[in-house]
């Protein structure tokens, strides 16, 4: 009896490992489709495409691209995705196209104006010196930094984000944590550690006044320009001052693990941790763990979602598990992979030319603004790409 039972203990996990086994790759499989598919779909835009304009949305009602200038500050996703999808497929055309539209996107490299040159610059030339690394590449970037620096104020600690009035206001959103990649890059290329410290200092400062005890953030902080005290704590893409806007959780979480790759201070993964358990421990997270466009949205279930905070969430999942142990490294890969199986779907993904050439449907830019409302987004098709590339290096044998 005790061998019989032996027999069928092995026999039982050998079955439970053919089972992951066969998952994994099945899994991987999809993900491989997806790149493929969206390294297709990509191509889509640059016949649409005049020489200096950039994706930005897609208006289905009149079945045409919604596009900007090269100052608008998704302007660095489009170059962004066709060089990740270049990497994984090595066709030449995705190359091609992103160094074709990186050229009216470089003078933005002198652009003091806005606290997006992370989105803008390093998200494009970043990953073009990456994976071609050149002496032209490296100068944009070390400008990019030094006008993204430019923005700092020692008196409050961060990077001003949204210029305003009065002029004592000092705005600053969650979403400025994205940008401080740009500053670890500069500090490592040249050896300038004000970079660096910028950006530790725009973290902190953020850590301290946009979260609070549950470890959800506020959207916007407005500082006192002069004495660095917090004047307001509020919304401006939110439900509410109080509520979670989702791309704000997501961008946030991100924005930690970043610091966390960056210093190895283990405050940053604390911050990272606690964050990601807000959001994966929240009731309102549906069972497809693609969120709605604010946790505290109003008319929960019915809600509309948010693909992009979903794409930004998988992604930073995907790299937070390499620091972590068991069983919170198993959780957040099982989430990710969650998110890419539903993003994949045909209930995100767009079939093959249509949704204006974007991969993904259902993003929301702004509810209360009434701008971009269910409608692709660049960096939703940005960050689910890099999700994927992520996945897959997991998953590979």
């Amino acid at each position: 009896m005790k061998k019989s039972l032996s027999l069928f203990c092995l026999l039982t996990a050998s079955l439970a490992c053919f089972g992951q086994a066969g998952s994994k790759a099945q899994l991987l499989q999809l993900v491989n489709k997806e790149l493929a598919d969206a390294s297709v779909q990509y191509t889509v835009f640059k016949k649409e495409l005049s020489s200096d304009r950039f994706p930005k949305s897609y208006n289905a009602a009149t079945d045409s691209l919604v596009v900007s200038n090269s100052g608008w500050w998704c302007s660095g996703f489009y170059p962004g995705t066709l060089l990740y999808l270049y990497e994984k497929t090595k066709k030449q055309e995705l190359l091609t196209e992103a160094e074709r539209i990186m050229q009216p996107l470089s003078k933005e490299q002198f652009n003091k104006g806005t606290h997006d040159l992370g989105f803008m610059m390093y998200c494009s030339f970043g990953n073009a010196n990456r994976l071609q690394p050149s002496a032209e590449y490296r100068q944009i970037l070390i400008n990019s930094a030094k006008s993204l620096s430019t923005r700092f104020n020692p008196k409050v600690g961060c990077i001003k984000s949204w210029n305003s009035k009065p002029a004592n206001d000092f705005l600053v959103i969650i979403d400025n944590m994205m940008n401080l990649e740009l500053l670890f890059w500069a500090t490592r290329a040249t050896g300038d550690s004000s970079f660096y410290q910028i950006a530790v200092t725009h973290a902190n400062t953020t850590m301290k006044n946009h979260f609070r005890p549950d470890y959800s953030s506020y959207h916007v902080i407005n500082y006192h320009s002069e004495t660095g005290a917090v004047q307001q704590k509020k919304t401006a893409q939110g439900y509410a001052d109080e509520s979670a806007w989702a791309r704000g959780q997501s961008w946030g979480l991100y924005g930690y693990v970043v610091m966390y790759r960056e210093t190895k201070d283990k405050k940053y993964l604390a911050q990272a941790n606690h964050i990601a358990d807000y959001i994966l421990n929240n009731p309102n997270l549906p069972k497809d763990k693609i969120p709605y466009w604010d946790f505290n949205a109003p008319d929960i279930p019915n809600a509309l979602r948010d693909a992009s905070a979903g794409s930004v969430l998988a992604s930073a999942l995907l790299e937070l598990q390499k620091y972590v142990s068991k069983p919170r490294s198993d959780e957040y890969i099982a989430v990710a992979e969650t998110i890419v199986r539903n993003l994949a779907s045909s209930t995100y993904k767009a079939a093959f030319g249509t949704n204006g050439g974007f991969i993904l449907k259902h993003s929301v830019g702004s509810l209360p603004g009434k701008s971009e409302v269910d409608v692709p987004l660049t960096y939703a098709d940005y960050y689910y790409v890099e999700a994927l590339t992520r996945l897959q290096k997991i998953l590979k044998p």
